[in-house]
């Protein structure tokens, strides 16, 4: 996920460098942020009002905003600019999550943020462990992930079937995601604009592991 955050080198001016108790400080006050907007916009906004929009409007608006967001944050070396970019991807991804957690008891959408949360703790200290072993496999994930992707609309739009399969790889390839983008972000200069982007990438990881773990967990129990 925006691979091009962490091809940065130390030559590459991008900031003031900042110690690495901010430059973590800073990254987990950003993704705190996203997962709070997320979390007011299902609290605050009706799941009707997002359901009742033209499926090709949403979609359309979905991932122009995405792209927006990512264009923004990869590409300028401002921070306050890159955090703008953060919200044009959080936004959308809050409205996905909307309609996602509608489906299910609150109580088991308590748990899987639970267990989300566990699992990134755990891929984070394996990604500063292993850096090495992350940055090996972060190719064969992004083929895994395009493959899987590409499976799981064939299997919905043509044969109308989703297998249980298909969550499993896709939580298993966000796990690795998130241990390639921690190890990642603490690979490259340490300044506050890498920490926005940085973070930007992880939300991203992190939010789609949580959605996978969500629908695993929750089975026929909607």
């Amino acid at each position: 996920m925006a691979d091009s955050v962490f091809r940065r080198e130390e030559s590459e001016s991008r900031g003031t460098r900042v110690g690495a108790n901010t430059y973590n400080l800073v990254i987990g006050l950003v993704l705190a942020w996203g997962f709070l907007i997320n979390w007011i916009m299902v609290r605050k906004i009706p799941y009707s009002s997002i359901a009742n929009i033209n499926q090709w409007v949403f979609y359309i608006g979905y991932f122009a905003a995405c792209f927006l967001g990512m264009a923004l944050f990869t590409k300028s070396r401002n921070p306050f600019v890159s955090f703008i970019g953060y919200n044009f991807v959080v936004v959308p991804f809050g409205l996905i999550v909307n309609l996602v957690v509608y489906q299910y008891d609150k109580t088991l959408v308590v748990e899987a943020m639970r267990v989300t949360g566990l699992v990134t703790v755990v891929m984070m200290f394996l990604g500063s462990m292993f850096p090495g072993f992350f940055r090996k496999i972060a190719r064969a994930l992004t083929v895994s992930l395009v493959i899987v992707i590409i499976v799981e609309l064939v299997e919905v739009f043509i044969f109308k079937v989703h297998h249980g399969v298909i969550d499993w790889l896709v939580a298993l390839i966000f796990c690795g995601y998130v241990g390639v983008d921690w190890g990642r972000a603490n690979s490259i200069p340490k300044t506050i604009d890498n920490a926005v982007d940085s973070a930007a990438s992880l939300y991203m990881d992190i939010i789609n592991l949580f959605l996978r773990i969500l629908r695993l967990m929750g089975g026929g129990r909607r």
